[in-house]
């Protein structure tokens, strides 16, 4: 009579290639993860961004079509949105927009507000808008 062995579970071997290929596999798609905090606040500006933009239209058309001279408005406040409340920037967790007279660039932050747009119809940039980042800020050219 033959004695049946049978051999349960794995070798050291085929452990230690399997965690290999898990810390590969963990390498490459860590980085992917790593930013995804930063590109889901940058997305968020954007879409508050969006916002502003849209009813800085609606009003520049409602004065347009009211028999005045069409302009942007000289501010924006929390009715003027769905909500009644001001779009947030996820950047610099502000919600205040700033009307500003031209575009603003290079490293320039608010501590108090998080979007800026321009009312002067002198300006080049006339209705333009942008919004800070907590570093520097970012006007239509990038957001």
């Amino acid at each position: 009579m033959k004695l049946i062995c049978h051999k349960r579970g794995f070798t050291l071997i085929e452990l230690v290639i399997v965690i290999a290929i898990i810390g590969i596999l963990a390498a490459l798609a860590l980085p992917k993860f790593v930013d995804i905090s930063g590109t889901a606040k940058v997305s968020a500006t954007k879409a508050a961004l969006g916002s502003l933009r849209s009813q800085l239209a609606i009003q520049y058309a409602a004065s347009a079509t009211g028999g005045s001279t069409a302009s942007y408005p000289a501010s924006l406040v929390a009715s003027d949105f769905a909500g009644a409340t001001l779009p947030k920037n996820a950047l610099n967790d502000q919600s205040a927009i700033v009307a500003t007279t031209a575009t603003i660039a290079g490293t320039v932050t608010n501590a108090a507000a998080g979007f800026w747009y321009v009312t002067s119809s002198a300006s080049a940039d006339y209705g333009r808008a942008g919004a800070y980042t907590s570093t520097s800020t970012t006007d239509t050219s990038t957001y």
